[in-house]
């Protein structure tokens, strides 16, 4: 680590090793190696003059960066993607002539850039399917488990743990949709030239248009793509960007909202994230045990959240066939949307693996609220022995008052059962009430519902990715 200058807290703190190294140099230059072989192939494929030797003498290099060299001559030339072809040619003094042969800066640039925005979002979507895994797990395990709902976080009608948790499923299922969908849509540029008119490939086939055609397949295909986009400027259109950055930011909002709401259930002492035997929740409060993985998971949602407005404008604000007021903005915003979604379903998948639920705790809060949730159902019990409907709910709405106020101004015990128990008009004992306070009563559908979702939504999806099931986090801090 230097200490004489500025580090990025996402590849010291937060991101993975393997999502720093698909950003990382050596990845990019490697990728354009392959790239330029790509390209030597196909024109010498298509018919041009370039020899089985050149080929081999650049494949042979590939890996091989001469990182130096390259840094040495762009301080000459001033252009990164030239200083690479040098650097490459005086490795491979046979095949110096064809390296990048037609091609503008661009065919490796951007073609490198979908590359690897294809490999980080399929590392997302495995850490994403992980996520969902141990999310279905756990509500699984808590379908049953009654615990007070909230509406505009005031207590409601009960529900259960693991129905809430479908709640955090279901959106990042929803970011799995659209993930797969943009992945599927990803297309590599190919070789458009200058404008996008790839008239610097017509001129070098002759004016042989069906061998320029065959030219963005061939190389699409070597890449392992399925096609290039069909047409563009020079760059390929900054919306896929956008469009990606969005993934992005969806997936974080999805994390934001699951770790507030697994805050405000810690404050009540109801759920707990993982806290480690030696770890220290306040330098001054010795006793404190704070949220502090879920409230990195919303700093770094907010910034992902925001950081999708750079692609968005920078699409917006592309002249023409191109302008280069894109490239120092799409070298921050992409990368550090990648890495900190990447830091994200980490502190997500280690969340949820050790999520700690105080059921007696839940149990207590419920059953302190259950009477006022009860009195419909009390009501329609004092009717069947005979009460007036209009009557009981007039009585009930008073002592329902009544029993608040002492709770809330005298700050004691909820005593609503026994005032509607000493009350002839519902001719029902306590003993009959108290019977009647199971939370599982109130709980409606939850547990089926649960059951039903995890059953038919999330298992044929796991099952779907199986292969990249069985990841676990590793939290740096």
């Amino acid at each position: 680590m230097s200490t004489d200058r500025y580090t990025s807290p996402l590849s010291e703190r937060y991101a993975s090793k393997e999502m720093q190294y698909i950003f990382s140099p050596e990845m990019k230059f490697k990728t354009w190696r392959q790239l330029w072989i790509a390209l030597a192939k196909t024109e010498r494929e298509l018919g041009l003059d370039i020899t089985e030797e050149q080929i081999a003498e650049l494949e042979a290099f590939q890996d091989d960066i001469n990182f130096e060299t390259a840094k040495e001559r762009e301080k000459l030339v001033r252009h990164d993607v030239m200083s690479h072809v040098y650097a490459y040619g005086v490795q491979c003094p046979k095949a110096k002539g064809i390296i990048h042969l037609g091609a503008t800066s661009c065919y490796v640039g951007d073609n490198t850039d979908i590359v690897i925005m294809d490999r980080a979002l399929k590392l997302v979507r495995a850490k994403l399917v992980n996520v969902i895994d141990e999310l279905a797990k756990f509500a699984d395990t808590y379908k049953s488990l009654p615990t007070l709902a909230f509406t505009h976080f005031q207590p409601a009608q009960p529900t259960t743990v693991g129905k809430r948790a479908t709640l955090w499923l279901q959106e990042f299922l929803m970011d799995l949709e659209d993930l797969t969908y943009v992945l599927g849509s990803l297309k590599l540029l190919g070789s458009k030239g200058t404008t996008g008119t790839q008239a610097s490939f017509l001129e070098l086939f002759d004016g042989d248009q069906q061998k320029v055609d065959k030219l963005d397949p061939m190389i699409a295909q070597k890449m392992g793509f399925e096609s290039c986009y069909a047409v563009s400027g020079q760059t390929y259109s900054r919306k896929v960007d956008t469009r990606v950055a969005n993934v992005l930011a969806g997936i974080a909002a999805s994390a934001y909202k699951m770790s507030n709401d697994i805050r405000l259930l810690q404050h009540l002492k109801e759920v707990e994230e993982p806290f480690e035997k030696n770890q220290i929740g306040s330098s001054a409060m010795a006793y404190k045990r704070n949220p502090m993985r879920s409230e990195r998971i919303g700093s770094l949602a907010r910034y992902v959240m925001v950081d999708a407005l750079n692609p968005a404008i920078t699409s917006a604000t592309q002249w023409f066939e191109r302008t280069l007021d894109d490239s120092a903005n799409k070298r921050l915003s992409i990368p550090e949307a990648f890495l900190a979604t990447d830091g994200i379903l980490d502190l997500c998948l280690n969340v949820v693996d050790g999520l700690v639920v105080y059921d007696k705790v839940i149990t207590k809060r419920l059953m302190a609220e259950l009477p006022f949730m009860a009195t419909e159902n009390i009501m329609m019990d004092a009717v069947k022995k005979g009460g007036d409907r209009q009557e009981l709910h007039e009585k009930i709405r008073k002592l329902s008052m009544e029993a608040g106020a002492r709770v809330k101004q005298e700050g004691k015990e909820n005593n609503l059962l026994e005032l509607i128990a000493a009350d002839p008009s519902f001719q029902l004992s306590l003993e009959e009430l108290n019977e009647a306070m199971q939370p599982s009563k109130y709980v409606g559908c939850a547990p089926e519902q649960v059951a039903q979702f995890l059953e038919r939504v999330v298992a044929p999806v796991l099952t779907e990715h199986k292969e990249l099931l069985g990841m676990k986090a590793d939290i740096h801090v």
